[in-house]
């Protein structure tokens, strides 16, 4: 699972208001080099959860020094910077672990790079 992914996933167990962002407990993260694309980061950004973003990349220990609460004037432009956002959302995986509702601490396993977020009939 992409942290791309993650930014996007909420808890939708019964009861949970917001759900967000799930914890990430992981076992296993492997980062790969992907091509460096600058108009698909510059897109993304703005459509990101940028603090839940920052902090699933801290519990991974990939931080790469971005700023924690907000971004930084004209990103656009700032290649270094777009490079860097580009490795936390795209290169660095989770294979193996799980995702933790913040609030019903309900976990969703991670298999082979796959979460699941299927609920139980109960839930």
């Amino acid at each position: 699972m992409k942290l791309l992914t993650h930014n996007m996933l909420t808890s939708h167990v019964q009861g949970v208001i917001k759900g967000y962002p799930l914890i990430i407990k992981a076992t296993e993260v492997k980062v790969n080099e992907l091509e460096f694309s600058a108009p698909f980061v510059s897109r993304m950004i703005p459509k990101l959860e940028w603090s839940a973003l920052i902090q699933a990349a801290e519990w991974l220990g990939q931080s790469q020094d971005l700023p924690a609460h907000t971004l930084i004037p004209d990103y656009e432009k700032d290649e270094e910077f777009l490079r860097k956002v580009h490795r936390i959302l795209l290169e660095v995986e989770v294979v193996e672990g799980c995702l933790q509702c913040p609030e019903s601490g309900r976990e969703f396993p991670i298999s082979k790079g796959v979460p699941n977020m299927l609920l139980i009939e109960d839930e």
